[in-house]
């Protein structure tokens, strides 16, 4: 299927729109102020060795230490084998030590409050290959399908290789229509990158930056652009020049679909980007049949939940209930996408009693999931008719970037009522004046609460000041949020 890349660059943010068919199909956002920072490699200094994780936490220069796991370090993965055929790893507490410089690279951004993710297995990734300082092996990507195209790939690759060199590749998906010249190329800028890293790490004193990845726009190109691709559209002169240049010196066979857009008109305005993005930060999805979704995320999970709505159907109610979980399949994938939702997902569909629809409905699903361009698993229907998913989690989540927490609700998407609060504050007056012998009590507290005492609860406040033997005052503060109130000894 077709697609193409619009990209809005501001001074203080780059953002990518993929689409198909004139519909948004995913949304990347980088900020100049906590740009990405997957793939960069750091001089980094061991802060803390933990046994009892078999972790170690790294002092890369960002606000939080970053997490090494021993799975994670490379001179141990590559270590003798074990008879069992598994290769031994060594405790963390023998590899490294507190105070120990270490060469590492970032494999998953900060996510929430988890520290960045570090590797010591370095890849340097270009347009065709990956390379792997560390490894001899040349790998093939999964998505080169027949074992005979995989194998030619792979002996064209190793006839560039001179002997002795160190280091293996692995070919991405445009290596297996990327002539020789290309490829040979590639291999050559990808040593260059390695060489130039490891000239800084000589001269650097932790914790320092070695390299830096490209940015959000060069990604684009080098990553997700296609022979499906049928255009790139910039909306900045500047940087139309800057990436036309990057695409000429490093892929010059994707330099014609580049386009500045010099419309009047914002271009995510033009093409309906900024409406799928307000759309893509609300709980609730509308289908076209007159369903919707109901879309929460969690610290630990996201949890899609499908509902017929005003859809009634025409024939039956079964028919109503597949119709509407086909329709949901496909949104949902698209919604995972749209939102960069990671890590694990349940599917609640609405329950069905034929498992020819339940198997039509799986099919739908996988089919949908397999145009994302990030691994995920479909585990199927579960004995209470959920669908398992998990999602590799790599950046943060659409409402993660654009979004914080409520600062009145605290996340909770709700409020206490303001009778409610009226009576805490009953109760705090109370216990205030069993500790403290004041003149009067003073409740500072929002216009929708001090309403409620004047009116409905007024009999309420009298008989607490009887009780109490002094008088409570009310003051109504325009700058409250509901649940938010003070209680003044005068």
């Amino acid at each position: 299927m077709s697609e193409e890349f619009l990209i809005n660059f501001t001074p203080q943010e780059t953002r990518v729109a993929v689409m198909q068919q004139g519909v948004v199909q995913e949304l990347h956002i980088e900020r100049t102020a906590s740009c990405g920072i997957v793939g960069n490699v750091y001089y980094g200094r061991v802060v803390r060795v933990l046994p009892g994780m078999q972790s170690a936490f790294i002092d890369i220069g960002l606000e939080r230490t970053a997490f090494l796991h021993v799975a994670d370090i490379w001179e141990e993965r590559s270590g003798e084998a074990s008879q069992n055929g598994n290769e031994a790893l060594r405790p963390i507490e023998k590899i490294l030590s507190e105070g120990q410089n270490l060469l590492v690279q970032v494999l998953k951004d900060p996510l929430g409050t988890k520290g960045a993710r570090l590797t010591t297995q370095m890849s340097i990734a270009g347009r065709l290959l990956v390379f792997l300082p560390h490894d001899r092996h040349i790998g093939i990507s999964q998505r080169i399908e027949g074992e005979a195209e995989r194998e030619q790939l792979r002996a064209r690759i190793q006839g560039l290789l001179q002997a002795g060199e160190p280091g293996g590749f692995i070919a991405r998906t445009m290596a297996e229509s990327a002539s020789d010249s290309e490829l040979a190329s590639d291999i050559t800028y990808l040593r260059r990158i390695w060489a130039e890293i490891r000239n800084h790490a000589q001269n650097a004193r932790p914790p320092a930056l070695l390299h830096h990845d490209l940015t959000l726009a060069q990604r684009v190109l080098r990553d997700l652009v296609t022979p499906e691709t049928t255009q790139v559209i910039i909306d900045s002169r500047e940087n139309f020049q800057k990436i036309s240049a990057f695409a000429n010196e490093y892929m010059p066979q994707i330099a014609g679909l580049l386009e500045h857009y010099t419309g009047e008109r914002p271009l995510f305005e033009l093409h309906g980007v900024e409406d799928e993005i307000q759309k893509a930060l609300a709980r609730r999805v509308d289908l076209k049949s007159g369903g919707y979704l109901i879309i929460d995320q969690t610290e630990a999970m996201a949890t899609i939940d499908v509902n017929t709505g005003g859809f009634v159907g025409l024939k039956n109610f079964d028919d109503t209930i597949f119709k509407t979980n086909l329709e949901a399949a496909q949104t949902i994938a698209r919604q995972l996408r749209l939102r960069n939702l990671g890590g694990i997902i349940i599917a609640d569909f609405i329950d069905m009693e034929n498992e020819e629809h339940k198997t039509a409905v799986l099919a739908e699903l996988n089919k949908a999931l397999a145009r994302d361009r990030t691994r995920i698993s479909v585990n199927g229907f579960t004995t209470l008719g959920l669908i398992e998913m998990t999602r590799k989690r790599t950046r943060e989540s659409l409402a993660h970037v654009l979004c914080e927490l409520c600062p009145t609700c605290g996340g909770r998407g709700q409020v206490k009522t303001a009778r409610t609060i009226c009576y805490e504050i009953l109760r705090e007056v109370l216990r205030e004046a069993r500790q403290f012998d004041a003149r009067e009590y003073r409740v500072l507290a929002a216009p929708a609460v001090t309403h409620l005492f004047l009116d409905e609860e007024s009999q309420a406040l009298a008989m607490l000041s009887d009780f109490i033997g002094k008088p409570v005052s009310l003051q109504a503060e325009n700058g409250y949020s509901q649940e938010q109130y003070d209680i003044v000894l005068m």
